[in-house]
């Protein structure tokens, strides 16, 4: 599979080294430039290389990982995503640590929000609720394999995204739709930044 980030920040870069670990292509982007991440991606091997933001987008499977406030600019002017998964890692602060909000969206929850600014995306929402070093790690441990929870309203791309974690060791835990299971996930619900093992 080839894989794009949009970001490559702490969470980006983890997701691709497992990517990458497993065979899988992976397109690194960010608002700096292809340039900015060459020695990156020469650091994680010939099956991953930096683009731009538009090549990263073309990707079979898509993860966006940026700052909230920094999703307008990342989705702007990326071409319509004819069915293809966007995984939404992303968290609605809407300003960060120590001073920390979490943005208002209403009824929405943030993955709905997401959703709409990238048409014809399957987004699913996952590893929101993990803290960064924990999806770094190896998600496989003595006691169990790294509960990994997830959301969305495609149940095809649900399957695709807990069939590739899988692989990577995490233990996929499906919530349900944006709306209901996004809600349990996002900023303020009962397992945002909750760690879990699920034995075998």
């Amino acid at each position: 599979m080839k894989i794009g980030t949009l970001g490559s920040g702490t969470v980006a870069q983890a997701i691709a080294r497992h990517a990458v670990a497993h065979g899988h292509q992976v397109v690194l982007s960010n608002s700096r430039g292809p340039a900015s991440l060459a020695g990156l991606a020469d650091e994680l091997g010939p099956l991953a290389h930096a683009g731009t933001p538009e090549e990263a987008a073309a990707a079979e499977l898509v993860l966006l990982a940026v700052g909230w406030p920094q999703i307008p600019d990342a989705t702007a002017g990326l071409p319509h995503f004819d069915g293809r998964i966007v995984i939404d890692a992303t968290n609605q602060f809407a300003s960060p640590p120590p001073h920390t909000k979490i943005a208002d969206l209403g009824e929405l929850t943030g993955s709905e929000h997401v959703a709409s600014l990238l048409p014809g995306a399957r987004v699913v929402k996952a590893f929101n609720t993990l803290y960064g070093q924990y999806i770094a790690a190896d998600p496989r441990h003595h006691a169990g394999r790294q509960v990994l929870f997830l959301a969305g309203d495609d149940a095809d791309a649900k399957t695709t995204v807990k069939d590739l974690t899988a692989a990577f060791g995490f233990a996929p835990v499906d919530l349900g739709s944006l709306r209901e299971g996004g809600r349990l996930m996002q900023l303020g619900g009962p397992l945002s930044g909750l760690h879990a093992l699920k034995q075998d």
